[in-house]
């Protein structure tokens, strides 16, 4: 079925590239490609866009980097995708951070990309130069695919053919002799076009371990990954369009020990229909296979003692929105929506001192949400109101974890008992024009998400902590509220500021129960309340772009986690902030310098294993040569400062050091 649907996409992508070869080379570009219009409630919350130029100007090329200039966006560590494990790419928001799945819902072009599996966001397989724009919504949201929209929203909407132009591509090398390599053909036609796109990147890296804790089973971070996406958008009459979308990715990396090897690969198809008559509807379906394996190494004989080998995963769905025609003051959203996600591990155990087979362990589930969403907008005047409503119905259902010896006898054969329940979510806010120059906003908000079928059933262990699944997990659920303000300071300066306060009920977390033992649980709540800030300054050819987030999050504890109480979240800063100044000195020309701070924060709930503040510099400039071909050159982390990204009783992992990038570009 899987290659069925991608040779369906190839076949589809096929014709529309030789119908755009055969047209004339001035055909007129028709901008197509998006969802249907945003609707009026969009300002009414805490909203961050990023343009196209912030997001292909980073110091590292990384999405995540590009993401990392919104205060309080986070991953699970602060390492990038090019040198952590995949599995810890979670993406969350407001510091609400705490495990390894993502909390804030991830969309490109409408679909989600969380792991079916695992719930991480693999960031390696979105390019950068295939984004338009990225936008970042905190808060709980209630509309499609809400159910995965704990802490905020983060939307990548990808680039047209008049954005990308016919033929686009760069090619860098750093110091260190890594590559990052791009290359974009984007025909047009009249009511169409198609974009295909590939990226290659590699390198040797760094080493992640600091020097003096160096052994002869140290290497560095190497890796290598590529992507391949297509995409053909074609109008079909005054009203209707049709996106087709096909992606292939595969990441191999290597971490801290020789022989740690990880690989994660994925297979993406969805089709999207969007009509924009009076009644206007989007509907969208998609299909998701993905795969990973990895290898752990023991830190004390630095021998193979896991093998992840197969983890198998599928993820089905679509949604269907429709907003019939009520007038201008009113825009009315109905919909329904549904997910699946199916995945099961394969994975040997072996011994760290005679190196045999210890066990074979699998374990997986289903788990699915049919959701049904309405939303209604009103305007009058200088007042905005809006209003949304989701119920889920939702699903945990097939799950296993069995256990085998080396001789095939059975060690451990659960089946974990089938449940399903509805969960409501809501979401209500207003927003007031005050001036044309000042607007006061405010929202109150409730979402949800499921464990995923990780957390559920996968126990693991990085020694010597062995952190136990839970099959009996409830979904987490936040309630909060915020206020804000947007100000026009200046015809140069735009200021927004938001007070928040968001709680998770039945967040879940590995708790520490002894010293080498934790579990996935229902924590009674992660609270947090705080303040974001948002200033852009443009003079001129010169612009200021800079956030911050002041953050008190804290866990409510009782029980087992009563110990808990008070302390914040693991991995989770509070305060952050970035700052990017930019320069154009001619046209095509750009230099920029952005400058980041992160907290100290906790490797652990029991605050026993600080990771220090951290500040670093990137640098990024672009001056054109000829026609559309510019050299490029950057800097990540200009001063090389230490950035620790895990400590596990002392011992430390670090992030990317200084690292000098020169290359070019054709087409940006």
């Amino acid at each position: 079925m899987k290659h069925l649907l991608l040779a369906s996409t190839f076949i589809a992508l096929t014709p529309s590239l030789a119908s755009a070869q055969d047209a004339a080379g001035n055909a007129p570009i028709i901008v197509l490609g998006e969802g249907l219009e945003d609707t009026p409630s969009v300002p009414a919350f805490s909203v961050i866009e990023l343009e196209r130029e912030q997001i292909v100007s980073t110091g590292s090329g990384t999405v995540e980097d590009a993401l990392a200039s919104v205060a309080g966006f986070q991953q699970f560590r602060r390492s990038d995708s090019r040198s952590s494990n995949p599995t810890a790419q979670g993406a969350t928001l407001r510091a609400l951070g705490g495990n390894a799945s993502s909390r804030a819902l991830v969309l490109l072009d409408g679909v989600p990309m969380i792991d079916p599996f695992f719930g991480y966001v693999p960031f390696n397989a979105i390019a950068p130069e295939r984004l338009a724009s990225i936008r970042v919504t905190r808060g709980g949201g209630s509309g499609p695919f809400g159910a995965g929209a704990l802490a905020g929203t983060i939307e990548l909407s990808s680039a047209d053919a008049a954005t990308t132009g016919l033929l686009s591509g760069q090619a860098l090398v750093n110091h260190r002799g890594g590559t990052q390599s791009s290359l974009s053909l984007a025909p047009s036609w009249d009511g169409g076009y198609a974009v295909a796109s590939g990226r290659w990147d590699r390198g040797k890296g760094f080493y992640t371990t600091p020097e003096a804790d160096r052994v002869p089973a140290t290497v560095r971070a190497s890796y290598e990954s590529w992507s391949a996406s297509a995409r053909v958008v074609q109008q079909l009459g005054d009203a209707l369009e049709v996106q087709l979308r096909g992606l292939a990715f595969e990441d191999n990396r290597t971490l801290r020990f020789n022989g740690a090897d990880s690989r994660i690969r994925g297979e993406d198809v969805s089709l999207r229909l969007v009509s924009r008559g009076p009644w206007q509807v989007d509907a969208l379906a998609y299909a998701q296979w993905r795969n990973f394996s990895n290898i752990v190494i023991s830190s004390t004989r630095f021998v193979r003692v896991l093998d992840q080998k197969d983890t198998p995963a599928t993820g089905l769905g679509g949604k269907l929105e429709v907003r019939p025609p009520l007038g201008d003051n009113h825009t009315l959203r109905l919909g329904v929506d549904y997910r699946s996600s199916e995945g099961e591990l394969f994975e040997d155990a072996y011994s760290a001192f005679s190196g045999n087979l210890t066990e074979n362990r699998f374990a997986g589930g289903n788990n699915s949400d049919l959701g049904l969403f309405a939303s209604h907008d009103w305007q009058y005047g200088p007042i905005t109101l809006t209003g949304g409503l989701r119920a889920d119905r939702y699903s945990i259902s097939d799950g296993f974890y069995r256990a085998l010896d080396a001789g095939g006898a059975v060690l451990t054969d659960d089946s974990f008992a089938d449940r399903s329940d509805w969960e409501v979510t809501w979401r209500a806010g207003a927003r007031l024009q005050m001036s044309p120059n000042l607007v006061l906003r405010t929202a109150a908000y409730s979402g949800f998400r499921l464990p995923t079928i990780n957390e559920l059933y996968r126990p693991f262990v990085v020694f010597p902590v062995v952190t136990q699944a839970n099959a009996a997990l409830e979904p987490e659920r936040l309630e909060g509220w915020e206020v804000g303000v947007d100000m026009q300071a200046a015809e140069w300066m735009r200021v927004s500021a938001t007070l928040f306060d968001n709680r998770v009920k039945n967040a879940i977390a590995n708790v520490t129960l002894s010293p080498n033992l934790r579990q996935r649980r229902n924590l009674d709540a992660i609270d947090a309340q705080g303040v974001e800030v948002a200033a852009a300054v443009e003079v001129g050819r010169f612009a200021l772009d800079g956030t911050l987030a002041f953050v008190a999050p804290a866990i409510e504890g009782s029980g087992a986690a009563s110990v808990l109480d008070g302390n914040m979240p693991p991995q989770t800063p509070g305060f952050a902030a970035s700052a990017t100044a930019t320069w154009r000195p001619a046209p095509g020309a750009r230099l920029a310098a952005t400058v980041r701070h992160v907290a100290r924060q906790y490797e652990s709930d029991v605050e026993t294993d600080p990771l220090p503040a951290a500040t670093t510099i990137d640098l990024f400039a672009q001056m054109p040569l000829m026609n559309d071909l510019s050299a490029v050159a950057r800097v990540e982390n200009l001063f090389d400062e230490v950035v620790i990204t895990r400590n596990s009783g002392g011992t430390l992992d670090i992030g990317a050091p200084q690292t000098f990038w020169i290359g070019v570009r054709y087409g940006f």
